[in-house]
């Protein structure tokens, strides 16, 4: 649980990840490579003051340190991707991951968008996970539990299309001081279920879903996660945090106020 100035700590963490997103969106093109994006996001964060969550992320656990300060996954990548020399071409379908923290509280976020022209398959994989994650971030409420939000992620995911893959194995989770905190956050799952959602609880939800199976598999690098079949995934996350009064979305630049309106749920940002 996060007291208002800790959380309104994390907003600040939240805006920064929100900017540097934006940025390498509207730099991301046919040619450049994702370790030019990646350079990119580095300067952001050290104009900003910022500190990279991702950066060496993984050695207190005895995976190999994370050596970029973004996950950026194209394709058949789901998440965890490495920057590098790839370049991105026409029709590439692009998720990228990151996360920032600003006087040691963390914000987490992720967006999917296509290169170029994309496929309408593509592009809508793409919004019907943005459409789940809003609908999981919108059923989040003080007294719930997880469940209620991963049964509206999934709920929301099989309205649209029943062959898409849901992601099971890697989850959302909480977030404040350290980029993962508990509780895990499932993308499917039964609402009722799961841990009861407190005041001031701060949560990552980020469903990663597939045009085909769910099932996953792990490169060489011990880091990049890819579909096994082959499919194009999408992925989208934003930090949220839960209050009596109702949600603000960290990660947002508006806070989350738009969607969540859009949806019936209490838009409660907190006052300076």
């Amino acid at each position: 649980m996060k007291s208002s100035a800790q959380i309104k700590a994390m907003r600040a963490a939240g805006l920064v990840v929100a900017d540097v997103l934006r940025t390498l969106r509207e730099a991301a093109g046919p040619g450049m490579t994702t370790a030019e994006l990646d350079q990119l996001a580095r300067e952001r964060i050290a104009a900003a003051g910022a500190v990279s969550s991702f950066l060496g992320y993984g050695s207190s656990f005895g995976m190999p340190p994370f050596p970029a300060v973004t996950c950026i996954s194209v394709n058949d990548e789901i998440v965890h991707g490495i920057p590098g020399d790839r370049a991105l071409v026409n029709g590439d379908l692009v998720s990228i991951d990151f996360g920032a923290s600003v006087g040691g509280w963390h914000g987490d976020s992720a967006i999917t968008f296509g290169v170029g022209d994309l496929s309408p398959e593509r592009a809508a994989l793409s919004e019907a996970t943005r459409t789940a994650m809003w609908d999981g971030i919108a059923a989040a409420r003080v007294g719930g539990r997880i469940g209620d939000i991963s049964a509206a992620i999934e709920g929301s995911l099989r309205a649209r299309r029943a062959g898409y893959g849901v992601v099971a194995e890697y989850t959302g989770h909480g977030i404040g001081r350290a980029m993962h905190e508990p509780p895990d956050v499932p993308n499917v799952g039964r609402a009722g279920r799961g841990e009861l959602i407190t005041k001031g609880v701060c949560l990552a939800i980020e469903p990663m879903v597939t045009l085909g199976r769910a099932a996953t598999a792990n490169l060489d690098d011990e880091w990049t996660v890819v579909s096994r079949d082959g499919s194009a995934a999408a992925h989208w996350e934003h930090t949220v945090a839960v209050m009596p009064e109702g949600l603000w979305v960290l990660t947002a630049e508006d806070g989350g106020e738009a969607e969540l309106t859009a949806r019936g749920a209490k838009f409660a940002p907190l006052a300076d």
